[in-house]
């Protein structure tokens, strides 16, 4: 792994050689494994999040992950840019982030999903665009198991994937007008869940009934980077009844 550039000297990062380190506002740092994501680099962003909250730097504040990055945030009136950067330099040099082990206490979902049907009326056109029929589309969805690359969009959303090359389906030219609370979408070898009803530009493939934002809780995002998921098959009146049950139906694992 090329070592990582030291911001902490003055000089200008490479942006070319990962990892990298940069400065983000008076506060914070930002540390990247690569340009575009890719398995790898989700991977290691998780496990260097996880890695700064484990080393408890002097003022850190908040740390967060996005698909091929970690951030941190720290008390300006407890530490600076050189001395974080300086101690992010060191763990960086600590093993290869890219083939690091994600971190423990992730949890795996299984969430009920009506495919297709009025609920979510663009199955057949995604599986289409993919080459396949909506069996086979439904099939491949519902096998593969998701990772949360990152939350973001709207409070939160989970990004999900990587599915097999066939989904590697553009985003339409078009808005979809509306998709509900807990429709599931396609695009980019992606699949996203929509806490709010929202307009898109993917495809409408699935339909949960799990609520992922609760602003009241505690911990109000139900989904966090680095949980993995598989979107279950149910009938529509199945669905229909878990709309009283917690978490839509949805349950989960922890994962060791």
């Amino acid at each position: 792994m090329t070592s990582p550039c030291a911001t902490s000297s003055g000089k200008s990062p490479d942006r070319t050689v990962f990892p990298h380190i940069r400065t983000i506002g008076t506060d914070g740092l930002l540390v990247s494994f690569a340009d575009a994501l890719s398995e790898p680099a989700n991977r290691a962003a998780l496990a260097f999040r996880a890695a700064i909250e484990a080393a408890d730097l002097p003022g850190l504040l908040e740390t967060s992950a996005s698909l091929v990055s970690a951030y941190l945030r720290f008390d300006i009136s407890v530490s600076d840019h050189g001395a974080v950067s300086s101690a992010l330099e060191t763990l960086l040099r600590r093993q290869n982030w890219l083939a690091a082990p994600l971190p423990g206490g992730r949890r795996r979902w299984s969430i009920p999903t009506v495919y297709g049907t009025e609920l979510a009326p663009q199955l057949e056109e995604a599986a289409a665009v993919a080459g396949l029929t909506p069996e086979e589309a439904i099939a491949s969805i519902s096998n593969a198991r998701v990772r949360v690359q990152t939350i973001g969009f709207a409070p939160g959303m989970p990004y999900l994937g990587e599915l097999p090359p066939e989904w590697a389906i553009p985003r339409q030219t078009q808005l979809t007008g509306r998709v509900p609370v807990g429709g599931l979408c396609v695009a980019i070898r992606q699949l996203v869940l929509f806490p709010v009803d929202t307009p898109t530009g993917w495809r409408h493939i699935g339909q949960t009934a799990f609520s992922l934002f609760r602003p009241d809780d505690a911990a109000p995002f139900a989904l966090r980077p680095g949980d993995e998921a598989r979107f279950v098959p149910v009938t529509a009146e199945a669905l229909a009844n878990m709309r009283s049950v917690p978490d839509g139906g949805a349950t989960f694992e922890v994962l060791r």
